[in-house]
């Protein structure tokens, strides 16, 4: 598809002139008589409407909000305290990989700096000066949950206050304005929140990239090491490995956020997605319950909300790819794999807000208990 020399020149002076709206003016919500989702999706009590033959919802729970959702029709079938807003610790990653993936090339070598490296919390082992494709970069922020990953592919994007513009803008675009980002790892940091609900619209728009699938599903991979060896990286999501019809997503902790869980599953063609946040560190079993009784209620209970589409539909022009050496951003040739939409172009003009519209199609388908455990 030839891109029109207007998307590069404006792409080019986002890139050199720093054009860049604020995170903040792409997580405020617009004024609206209900929110997002539904009516029913207030409060902070656990809502369900269920009918003759449902099963009762799991007792016990620690977690502070939680939702359980139709991943194929969107249908919220039960939550808790769905909108309200809590830190996201790693499940955040989600949402820097729905924004990424579509950007970076998953061959393209990545150069790590000692900052990444350095980062606080959960690390995959990233060595400062060595190089890493994209491809393993996202293996080991989604498998491992690695903060140092995460703020390598943030580099490769065209620097960390850039990708934290385009998840924000991402979110946006989902109808997530509960979500704020601050990092592209999900560490704790000041003004940084998301809810039950927004974590559940974000998996859903994962669940429809086939790489994003690829990586959440992957148990065990390989790392390139120092003189030409490798090292072994395992899943730490327990239900990937545990629970029947268990496909991925993301786990999470810090001391501040607690536990946050992003689950999905499939059975008979089926798939739940279901969020758990501020929870006991070891929610596993939570998230197990919360399946099972999805599952099972399925036609015995009327959906309490919906899990909203994206803000409008949007045809989508070539990726963007990042310079290495100047990390300026320039507009390449699509490629099969990887898309970048329109929304997140826009979004980084900013107040130089450019005015083109490009038609392409567009495809859619539809732990551990001690509360020492360092930040996921």
């Amino acid at each position: 598809m030839r891109v029109p020399s207007g998307v590069v020149g404006a792409a080019l002076c986002v890139a050199t002139c720093g054009l860049l709206p604020s995170a903040a003016a792409h997580a405020t919500q617009p004024a609206r008589d209900e929110p997002i989702g539904g009516a029913l999706l207030t409060g902070r009590d656990a809502v369900s409407q269920p009918l003759e033959g449902a099963p009762a919802l799991p007792t016990g729970l620690t977690a502070s909000a939680w939702v359980i959702a139709d991943a194929d029709t969107g249908e919220v079938l039960a939550a808790k305290a769905p909108h309200a807003h809590y830190l996201p610790a790693s499940t955040l990653k989600t949402l820097t990989a729905v924004t990424l993936l579509p950007l970076l090339d998953p061959q393209r070598q990545v150069k790590v700096t000692w900052h990444d490296a350095a980062v606080d919390g959960s690390k995959v082992g990233l060595v400062p000066g060595m190089s890493y494709s994209v491809s393993k970069l996202f293996a080991a922020m989604l498998v491992v949950s690695g903060n140092d990953a995460a703020d390598a592919l943030a580099q490769a994007a065209g620097g960390m206050r850039r990708t934290v513009q385009l998840m924000n803008a991402t979110a946006h675009h989902l109808q997530a304005y509960d979500t704020v980002a601050r990092t592209p790892s999900g560490l704790d940091a000041p003004g940084e929140h998301t809810s039950a609900y927004d974590l559940a619209l974000i998996a859903r728009a994962g669940l429809d990239m086939s790489d994003f699938r690829h990586y959440i599903s992957i148990v065990r991979s390989r790392m390139p090491a120092p003189h030409q060896k490798h090292f072994e990286i395992y899943t730490h999501n327990h239900l990937l490995t545990t629970y029947r019809g268990a496909i991925g997503v993301k786990n999470g902790y810090t001391d501040a956020a607690r536990g946050t869980y992003i689950g999905a599953a499939t059975r008979g063609g089926h798939t739940l997605i279901v969020t758990l946040l501020h929870a006991q560190p070891y929610f596993w079993d939570e998230a197990k319950s919360l399946l099972n009784w999805g599952f099972a209620a399925e036609g015995h209970v009327i959906p309490v909300g919906l899990l909203v589409g994206p803000e409008q539909p949007t045809e989508q022009p070539p990726p963007v790819a990042d310079d290495p050496s100047t990390r300026q951003t320039v507009v390449l040739a699509s490629r099969h794999h990887s898309t970048f939409a329109w929304w997140q172009l826009s979004a980084l003009a900013g107040s130089a807000a450019v005015a083109v519209l490009v038609t392409a199609r567009r495809q859619r388908r539809r732990h551990r208990h001690r509360l020492s455990l360092p930040p996921l």
